[in-house]
């Protein structure tokens, strides 16, 4: 089988597929090489194992603890490599996938206190770094916070019964969970939260309320990942932008990336990593005055033709796009 693309050069079979919730599947991939990462990173997969399409997932699994490489996914409506990969793949199919990325991980903290909040698929990488901290830091004093839907999401939920947790639902009468929504009043019960790394991950609006709370009780230590880019709200005036095919304009406050402008204008636009590696929202810069901070996996040609990666480039003025 030929790779698809020098992204993902990591040519993994699939051992086995577990539900965790309705609507969530863990892959469990068998790599015949060493695959090296850490704890709370994530791989960029080539969805149907084209070139074209690669989407970035966090590997969940956890080094010298997992005997494999796993991929637990939220199956989403239209998500074109959730769709396949929860609902196409099966045992023994390959998988091509990159190396590791991202630096939310805890192996590199220096303190023994810890508080990692999650909120649902976003707990993928805080199990990954709760079993490793288990294993590498037996003494660490580790406090975590689980919010779902229902007791029904609770994804790994006889592994966590390994586990201290405080499990939160926004609608259950079950036993063993607070109901309702992570609070201030239930972040202050954490004894010494001040004291104490706060690592978060789910969506946007719920790990901007973590922040907030956390350090309006102390908190200084404070880290956490996104899965998801919230898309801002079309703007009237600021920066402009041209696209040539189709001829269009639309507007852009000034500070965002290209990438934010194009997403928030409804401008068709491939993304996955969203940092400046994977090279999915390439795209050619006509005219106009821009900083990037990343030219990976564009050719010296591809760049003198005025091809930049969208979330890394940053407008400085009007621009017209290809």
């Amino acid at each position: 089988m030929t790779m698809p693309t020098t992204q993902c050069p990591w040519r993994m079979q699939v051992h086995h597929i577990q539900q965790e919730t309705p609507d969530v599947w863990t892959l469990s991939l068998f790599c015949h090489d060493h695959y090296s990462y850490q704890a709370g990173q994530y791989a960029l997969v080539s969805i149907r194992n084209s070139a074209d399409t690669l989407r970035a997932y966090t590997i969940s699994s956890t080094p010298g603890v997992s005997p494999f490489i796993t991929l637990t996914i939220r199956r989403i409506d239209e998500g074109v490599g959730s769709q396949w990969l929860t609902g196409e793949v099966k045992r023994g199919d390959y998988i091509w996938l990159s190396d590791a990325q991202g630096d939310f991980i805890c192996e590199d903290k220096t303190t023994d206190r810890f508080l990692l909040l999650a909120a649902g698929c976003g707990v993928t990488p805080i199990m990954s770094m709760r079993r490793w901290l288990a294993k590498n830091r037996p003494q660490a004093d580790v406090q975590v916070i689980y919010n779902v839907r229902s007791p029904k999401d609770v994804i790994f939920a006889e592994e966590w019964k390994n586990y201290p947790v405080t499990l939160v639902a926004e609608v259950t009468n079950q036993p063993g969970f607070i109901e309702g929504r992570l609070t201030r009043e239930i972040l202050a019960a954490v004894p010494d939260i001040a004291s104490r790394t706060v690592m978060t991950c789910g969506p946007a609006p719920y790990m901007d309320a973590v922040e907030e709370n956390v350090k309006a009780l102390g908190v200084t230590q404070f880290f956490k990942e996104k899965f998801f880019t919230p898309v801002a709200e079309a703007a009237t005036s600021g920066l402009k932008f041209t696209t040539l095919t189709p001829a269009r304009e639309f507007y852009s406050p000034v500070g965002t990336t290209l990438l934010e402008a194009l997403e928030s204008n409804k401008v068709p636009v491939n993304a996955a990593c969203r940092a400046g590696v994977c090279g999915c929202c390439k795209t050619r810069v006509v005219s106009g005055e821009y900083t990037v901070n990343s030219t990976m996996t564009l050719t010296e040609r591809e760049i003198a033709e005025g091809y930049v990666l969208a979330c890394s480039c940053h407008p400085q003025g009007d621009l017209v796009l290809a």
